[in-house]
């Protein structure tokens, strides 16, 4: 399904560029002295959420490569020597504020908290940031996975993927930045795609309703899987009137800031959420782990490398000043 749409996106992508060359875009192209470019505003389309932005759509996506491989090459080199933590934030609805807030929070505090400043890629759908940060793909992902993979050292460093988005009953995770016609995550796909890479080491975090069938895919030696819900019950806070959602501020901004054993953060989030949902009269959301072997010694190996930095408390205006 993925090959089918991928062809008929590039068939209609290719049209589209015809058409531009042909003198007929909607839109002007930036020019080199730094002109910007004025999105389609057509609400029907979704062209209203790029009106602030330099790029159009289309444009957008051929920015992409080059966004992928900037980022990876301001990443900082491994230590030689010792267990490295490196670190993916995939934020996949960019109709919301949450999942940006909680993502670019999670940049922050890990690296402040956790030595891994410089050592963080985030891929992000908001038409805010879609002329400076990689979107968050299908595509972006794996070419992501394969840079990080030679930053690192695979074998004996740990990769940290956190994922925020909405998650489906039939287990798929929303990527979405409208109007670009982006291929949404499954399961499967996702276990498909780290099973393709060498990471052997890894600590895979689904914050998204029903992520818990995230975890028979992605269960296995070597690997830490925590969801945000069961498979089959929906997670919470991550409406528009939230600033990050219930499980995002648990383990970030709670647990994480206490501890930096991620199983322990783990506890300290599942009790939270429980205390919230009951106290909401919520139907509980019941947070899921899966501890393959060897992770927590692996991790264990790593926390020795560094003293964790001071707590950062989760404050939307802060990460607005950030901005």
């Amino acid at each position: 399904m993925r090959t089918l749409l991928t062809a008929l996106f590039a068939f209609l992508t290719g049209a589209a560029l015809a058409l531009s060359l042909a003198g007929e875009r909607a839109a002007p192209v930036a020019s080199g002295d730094g002109a910007a470019a004025t999105a389609p505003a057509d609400p029907d389309t979704g062209g209203a959420a790029w009106a602030d932005t330099d790029l159009t759509p289309e444009q957008a996506l051929y920015e992409q490569a080059d966004l992928v491989q900037d980022a990876l090459a301001k990443l900082k080199p491994r230590t030689p020597g010792q267990v490295n933590l490196y670190t993916l934030i995939f934020a996949g609805d960019g109709g919301e504020d949450v999942f940006r807030n909680e993502a670019e929070y999670a940049e922050r505090m890990l690296g402040q908290r956790f030595a891994v400043a410089g050592r963080t890629l985030l891929l992000e759908n908001h038409p805010a940031t879609v002329d400076r940060r990689p979107l968050a793909t299908w595509s972006n992902l794996e070419a992501a996975l394969d840079g990080l993979a030679k930053v690192m050292d695979p074998q004996q460093d740990v990769l940290l993927l956190y994922f925020t988005s909405h998650g489906s009953e039939d287990h798929t995770l929303m990527v979405d930045l409208d109007p670009l016609p982006l291929d949404q995550i499954g399961a499967e796909d996702l276990g498909d795609i780290l099973k393709q890479r060498p990471f052997k080491w890894k600590v895979v975090v689904v914050n998204a309703c029903y992520s818990g069938g995230f975890i028979p895919p992605l269960r296995g030696d070597g690997t830490l899987v925590i969801t945000a819900a069961r498979s089959d019950r929906s997670s919470f806070g991550c409406d528009s009137d939230s600033e990050i959602t219930y499980f995002g501020r648990a383990l970030l901004a709670d647990a994480l800031n206490r501890t930096a054993d991620f199983v322990q953060a783990f506890g300290y989030a599942r009790d939270d959420v429980a205390r919230w949902e009951r106290r909401d009269q919520l139907t509980p959301s019941e947070p899921q782990i899966d501890v393959g072997k060897g992770i927590a010694d692996r991790l264990a190996a790593w926390r020795r490398t560094f003293k964790p930095g001071v707590p950062l408390p989760f404050d939307t205006q802060q990460i607005v000043v950030a901005r």
